[in-house]
């Protein structure tokens, strides 16, 4: 999802919401918006009678359990929480965000990728930030933090990635456990939401055909070009990354540049928004 001053990459998991039990579905949904609060104004742990009789409104229910995956219910949560905060803190009222928020739905892995790299180098790209390592509030920083604490073997050239996606999914991520893995292994990753025991993440699946090694790797690359305003050539252990997406070095970088202004509704390869138009009954998009 990107919005015209935040930039988030949101995954919406219907899949995990459908795996979860009544009583799950209404503890979460009681917990968003609680029936008591504490002292300090968090939302009180909902008791046993309360869930019960949020269980017993089938209809009712049913409609949680799609909010729970509802991209516009998600901002609207997300919006009320800063708005209290902000509010709080400046000692006024009223909305945080004055106009609604902008989505672009991602349609193919080519448009994953530009997009998850439009976020990270945002600080690198506004030269608010001059590495990966320095950009503030993003994904990327908190895996490399993360990592650092880890060792730092998963990123040492030559090394095989086993280690790192399996770390990836343990508990042992300070910072960014509350993120989606990013390595997808569609030969080792379990089938379906793959919502075993993860912590603070809803599903223990990642989102891309490529290590967080490699990942970050082509960040670091991509940040460089940017800073620079020359295209060098990419270094040839990255490359293969971007011919299987149909990509060279400059309509990489011009993609991860331009990002925001080249997508409207949605974003994808030309022929991935043609099929998005033709499911929704348009001529183009």
């Amino acid at each position: 999802m990107l919005s015209n001053h935040l930039h988030v990459v949101l995954r919406s998991r219907p899949d995990v919401v459908a795996s979860w039990s009544d009583d799950e579905v209404a503890r979460r949904w009681l917990k968003l918006f609680p029936q008591r609060r504490l002292n300090d104004g968090s939302a009180d742990e909902p008791t046993g009678e309360e869930i019960k009789m949020s269980v017993g409104q089938a209809l009712r229910l049913a409609e949680v359990r799609r909010r729970l995956s509802d991209v516009s219910w998600w901002m609207r949560c997300t919006a009320e929480n800063i708005a209290r905060r902000a509010n709080k803190e400046d000692e006024c009222s009223g909305r945080f965000w004055e106009g609604r928020f902008k989505a672009q739905l991602l349609l193919d892995e080519a448009s994953l990728l530009a997009c998850a790299a439009y976020v990270d180098l945002n600080p690198v790209r506004a030269a608010i930030a001059k590495s990966l390592e320095d950009s503030e509030f993003t994904g990327a920083k908190d895996r490399i933090d993360d990592l650092k604490e880890h060792g730092g073997e998963a990123r040492q050239p030559g090394k095989p990635d086993v280690r790192t996606h399996a770390w990836e999914r343990s508990r042992r991520r300070r910072r960014s456990g509350w993120m989606s893995p990013l390595e997808i292994n569609e030969r080792s990753d379990a089938p379906g939401a793959d919502v075993s025991p993860c912590g603070r993440r809803a599903s223990l699946k990642g989102f891309l055909s490529m290590s967080l090694t490699k990942y970050l790797e082509l960040l670091d690359w991509t940040g460089r070009q940017l800073r620079s305003g020359k295209r060098g050539a990419i270094p040839s252990e990255l490359a293969p990354i971007l011919e299987r997406l149909g990509l060279d070095a400059d309509g990489w970088c011009d993609l991860v540049q331009k990002f925001g202004k080249l997508f409207k509704r949605a974003a994808g390869t030309a022929e991935s928004l043609a099929t998005e138009a033709t499911r929704r009954g348009q001529g183009y998009l």
